[in-house]
């Protein structure tokens, strides 16, 4: 009889971790995050931060630039500056541990054509992606509004077995999240999802610190502000967080305090995403799985 009994709570105790064992691997599976931006330094920018801490818990990230950047610079451009580019954005994902591809599309001509519409496919398939990130289809470079308007177009396509046939179609279509901009026409951006980044917030600043031939070249020239970059790399480093704040915008507030509670009021820097009306929509207990930085309920 005790023998039976044994055998009964063994079975018991099998069937219990059987039911059990999808809540557990949700819980405990590693997120993918692939982020798409126009340009080798435009996911750094808007998404960083995020990766960084992603990456710190072992989570894989792919930052995917979907032009080469050959016509970003005041002196340089072709082949030449999209090897530049390209060599600095790798050297960027190194630095905070994640993979980094630049397609070769040139910069300044990007279209939302069916060919790169497939290749934005098959980079969310390859890497398998719980979360996509990209542009708002509205912003003031067209580049930039192509991006997000391909990875909108993807987002249905991603599950279509026969569309991009030779790479397998997803089961489960990623959630869909658009970086932050202040563009309000037609709409002003949503702050559904506003993350901490206090403390991965030097590790941007060194990914950012790769793109030299951007935030030290470029885009001071750009703004006219070129004579104001300091030569020496510690100095020139400190300039370049002191103009890239990730400032706590107001309106976060109330999505950082939904999910920090009275730790809110304390976070200096922050990156904001709002998640899009295509692919999955999350629920809330998703989301803390999605974004395992959020302290636990209280």
């Amino acid at each position: 009889m005790a023998n039976l009994n044994y055998r009964a709570a063994h079975v018991f105790w099998i069937l219990i971790l059987l039911l059990l064992a999808p809540a557990f691997a949700q819980q405990n599976a590693k997120v993918r995050v692939i982020a798409f931006g126009a340009h080798p330094d435009d996911c750094d920018i808007r998404a960083g931060g995020l990766a960084a801490k992603y990456a710190t818990l072992g989570y894989k990230v792919k930052f995917v630039s979907v032009t080469n950047g050959d016509a970003g610079h005041q002196s340089q451009g072709g082949g030449a500056l999209a090897a530049r580019r390209r060599a600095e954005a790798r050297e960027a994902g190194r630095r905070i541990g994640i993979e980094y591809d630049v397609l070769d599309n040139h910069d300044g001509e990007l279209l939302p054509t069916i060919a790169v519409r497939e290749q934005v496919i098959r980079k969310i398939r390859e890497w398998n992606a719980d979360i996509v990130l990209a542009p708002r289809p509205n912003d003031y470079h067209p580049d930039h509004r192509y991006t997000g308007i391909l990875v909108q177009d993807a987002a249905y396509m991603v599950t279509v077995p026969n569309v991009v046939s030779e790479v397998p179609a997803l089961r489960k279509n990623p959630v869909f999240l658009n970086f932050y901009d202040n563009f309000t026409r037609p709409q002003p951006f949503r702050p559904d999802i506003v993350v901490s980044i206090d403390d991965v917030y030097d590790k941007k600043i060194d990914m950012l610190d790769a793109h030299v031939s951007q935030v030290y070249e470029w885009l001071p020239w750009h703004d006219g502000q070129l004579e104001q970059v300091p030569k020496e790399p510690t100095a020139r480093r400190k300039w370049l967080a002191a103009q890239r704040p990730e400032k706590v915008l107001p309106e976060w507030r109330e999505s950082l305090s939904k999910r920090y509670g009275g730790d809110a009021t304390r976070i200096q820097h922050a990156e904001a995403f709002e998640i899009t009306e295509y692919g999955r929509q999350p629920s809330e207990e998703e989301i803390r799985i999605l974004f395992p930085f959020f302290p636990a309920k209280q």
